[in-house]
């Protein structure tokens, strides 16, 4: 995929603030040391990789190892490693694919779907702790431009993966 030209709209003040503050939460929310803080809160002991895996499998079907890697923006070779190591734990397993009995699906188990919700408690739980000087009004209104923004960057993200005419 080819890189797009630079605009030639100057971005508003307001669009450079919103990359800067999402550009710091990203920092914060990926360092190594806040994973494993949220792990040992949370009682999982699993690396970033193997954590981000489970999340994205609990929203979903069991699904076919190369479709979890296109889902997580990795390559196949990335899951296929990770996987071991959640199958060794105990935290998934390996199915027949229904459509295809040759294939193989990556399935939670109970284990994975107990490690999912504490991960995702554990993290609720320190938002709230930063957030508790927020209005349920604030909270809300947060939460609806947050979805409202991420709805728009899969959107945007979408357009940018079909091919145009000349291509």
């Amino acid at each position: 995929m080819s890189t797009p030209p630079p605009s030639d709209v100057t971005p508003s003040p307001e669009v450079v603030e919103i990359e800067r503050a999402l550009y710091r939460i990203t920092y914060l929310s990926s360092r190594a040391r806040q994973h494993e803080r949220l792990m040992a809160a949370a009682g999982v002991p699993l690396d970033r990789a193997g954590a981000a895996l489970l999340r994205k499998m609990a929203d979903a079907e069991p699904m076919r190892p190369g479709e979890l890697a296109a889902r997580l923006g990795v390559e196949a070779s990335h899951v296929t490693r990770t996987v071991q190591h959640l199958e060794r734990s105990g935290h998934v397993v390996r199915v027949p694919d229904p459509d295809d009995r040759r294939a193989q699906r990556i399935e939670l188990t109970d284990a994975g779907r107990d490690a999912v919700a504490r991960i995702r408690e554990t993290g609720v739980r320190g938002m709230q702790a930063a957030l508790a000087a927020w209005s349920p009004q604030d909270l809300h209104t947060l939460a609806t431009l947050f979805h409202r923004m991420v709805d728009d960057f899969l959107a945007h993200s979408a357009g940018m993966d079909t091919p145009s005419p000349a291509d």
